[in-house]
């Protein structure tokens, strides 16, 4: 969720966020649907419960918790809070040209609902459905060597002539650089954090106000625990934003 968290405060940097990680149930991308759901709905209603009152709005900023638990969020949380999800950027890719591969977890993958996005906008076989085994968790370690096998797998199953791959998982944003490398640096890759973000904006009423320092806290849960931001997510740039301000006591 980091890098839809740093565009988030990039754009309000006076908003108070609550970040509901679930580092006792990871890796989501090889559970059941059911599974996935419970974790959804049960770290949504942990931040929500969170002090400083209820939420303006729910973001799900996982295409995995995305794909599974949207439904059964908005069925919780809506029209009382807006609950906004994080779709594969498919649409514009396909749209800049085709061919294009969609990396993502071996779940989303798996998933009805990606299926359902590459047969509206990239039909006829336009879309590979790329799944970057073990690239989250890699990610979630920050082990450089981790991170380069998984990307290096992916990148392999990319085919030839590709020009375009979208990041169907936020954890690939922190590392689209490798990504970038291991894919000779020709396809242009597409990400949601940008869009997950102003579509929250949108939906609370709120305007971008940018460029300020940021005064909005933070406030970390840990499968529902209070806790720190995860060391790891300070050896990327998106974490490292997420860490300046003042945090929520």
């Amino acid at each position: 969720m980091l890098s839809t968290a740093a565009a988030l405060r990039a754009a309000r940097p006076d908003a108070d966020l609550v970040l509901s990680m679930d580092p006792d149930h990871m890796p989501w991308g090889p559970r059941s649907h059911d599974d996935v759901v419970a974790r959804v709905i049960t770290g949504a209603e942990a931040a929500a419960a969170a002090p400083g009152g209820a939420p303006d709005a729910v973001v799900v900023p996982c295409n995995t918790a995305s794909v599974h638990g949207l439904v059964a969020l908005r069925s919780r949380f809506e029209p009382r809070i807006p609950v906004i999800g994080t779709v594969p950027p498919i649409k514009p890719a396909a749209q800049n040209g085709g061919p294009i591969a969609v990396w993502a977890t071996v779940a989303t993958t798996a998933s009805r609902y990606q299926g359902d996005l590459i047969e509206r906008y990239a039909p006829g076989g336009q879309a590979t459905p790329v799944a970057c085994v073990g690239l989250a968790e890699a990610v979630e370690s920050a082990d450089p060597d981790r991170v380069a096998e998984a990307v290096a797998y992916a990148a392999e199953r990319t085919p030839a002539g590709t020009r375009g791959v979208v990041l169907g998982c936020t954890h690939y944003d922190l590392v689209d650089a490798e990504i970038t490398a291991a894919l000779g640096g020709r396809p242009a890759l597409f990400t949601a954090a940008q869009a997950v973000a102003a579509q929250t904006l949108r939906r609370i009423g709120a305007e971008p106000e940018p460029g300020a320092a940021p005064t909005g806290t933070l406030r970390v849960l840990a499968s529902g625990r209070p806790s720190d931001l995860p060391k790891a997510a300070l050896a990327y740039p998106a974490g490292q934003a997420l860490a300046v301000g003042p945090v929520a006591e």
